[in-house]
């Protein structure tokens, strides 16, 4: 697949197989976003690939997540919140959590470390498309939450950027509209 092919045809897939999927293809998805672009060449980003019983633990701490953030789980209200945040990470069989490990140096800046983190899930998306496998980037909330930092091991100065959800589509892709670049774009001359 070409590269402006890839981009223009790339959309969230929500609804995936509960199929296991290779971990070569994981590992290619993976190498595509170490070849993001980053300032000094920090390589900031940090892969975390959760599967099987992975999930059960990350499900746990989103629920730990709803519960701390004083949401009454004994209204209905509360109940449907806890257990739609339980079930969140059994969407797809493999998530790959993406975090920044913000480097400590006077040269890189925090912006920057997380823009190239960003930059290398864009890359993990793209890849992903091309070798047939549906992800989808979800974030909100408890994806910044101190108990996701820890349950991935981060420290205060870094971020969970984003939980790529994998998986083989189970529903036909709707391409996004999108307004035209020439609708965005000022040029000064």
């Amino acid at each position: 697949m070409e590269v402006l092919e890839a981009i223009n045809t790339r959309t969230s897939i929500g609804k995936v197989k509960d199929e296991p999927i290779p971990k070569e293809v994981i590992e290619s998805i993976i190498e595509a976003g170490t070849h993001a672009p980053n300032r000094y060449l920090t390589q900031p980003w940090r892969f975390f690939v959760i599967s099987g019983n992975g999930r059960k633990a990350l499900s746990k701490v989103m629920e730990d997540i709803v519960v701390a953030s004083g949401v009454d789980i004994a209204s209905e209200e509360g109940k449907k919140k806890l257990e739609k945040e339980i079930n969140k990470p059994f969407r797809a069989p493999v998530i790959i959590a993406v975090a920044a490990e913000v480097t400590e140096n006077n040269k890189a800046l925090r912006i920057e470390e997380l823009g190239a983190t960003y930059a290398a899930v864009e890359n993990m998306l793209l890849a992903a498309h091309a070798l047939g496998v549906a992800a989808f980037w979800k974030t909100g909330k408890a994806c910044y939450h101190e108990k996701m930092k820890d349950f991935f091991g981060l420290e205060e100065k870094d971020e969970l950027v984003a939980l790529v959800y994998l998986g083989y589509a189970d529903m036909e892709k709707k391409p996004t509209v999108r307004k035209p670049a020439s609708e965005l774009t000022k040029w000064i001359e």
